[in-house]
């Protein structure tokens, strides 16, 4: 059965995606795909909640887009947008969430602002990449390539997204950690002589 705690915090991190979407989206011409601020969140879930938390919080919120809810930038939500340009983008987050939290509670008694940094990077940007430029490439019909070019207007300001949240998790993981105790430091080797 799921605990309480574990309710609530997907609920106040799907909250959080449905706020930063009230950031109007960015439309270019050079892909189909806006540019908007809810990575930030994906990545803030995964690294302040941990793995199972995080993903858990994204996946309600995808869900609550399913089934209609206006949560993503410009208003938008409903199956229409998952099976649109965007869909591999936004299916891509509760996976982002699992994998960024799973690597910080990983590492937790080694983080440092350098490895928020990467494990950012890593799942927060590169994974998401890799859904939402292969999932536009088959939607559109246009080639990986092409698509992925056309991505590389995301990175300045996903770059931009990586620093605030290594800066802002670092800080609450720091003050007031939400990952559970026996996740942090799996790797930990036991000292027991």
């Amino acid at each position: 059965m799921m605990k309480i705690r574990t309710m609530v915090y997907a609920a106040l991190f799907a909250a959080i995606m449905g706020a930063l979407g009230l950031l109007p989206p960015i439309v270019t011409p050079f892909t189909p795909v806006p540019i908007t601020a809810q990575t930030l969140g994906v990545m803030l879930a995964g690294s302040i909640l941990g793995a199972k938390r995080g993903g858990l919080s994204l996946l309600l919120f995808v869900l609550l887009v399913c089934f209609g809810a206006p949560l993503l930038a410009g208003g938008r939500g409903g199956l229409g947008v998952l099976f649109g340009p965007s869909g591999g983008y936004i299916l891509s987050y509760p996976l982002a969430a699992f994998l960024i939290g799973f690597l910080v509670e990983r590492f937790w008694n080694k983080m440092n602002i350098g490895l928020y940094l990467a494990i950012h990077v890593i799942g927060g940007v590169l994974l998401v990449y890799a859904f939402g430029v292969t999932y536009l490439s088959f939607i559109t019909e246009t080639p990986w390539t092409k698509a992925m070019f056309a991505a590389f207007i995301f990175i300045p300001g996903d770059l931009v997204k990586v620093v605030i949240a290594s800066l802002l998790s670092r800080q609450i993981n720091r003050v007031y950690p939400l990952i559970d105790k026996e996740k942090r430091g799996s790797n930990k080797i036991s000292s027991v002589a």
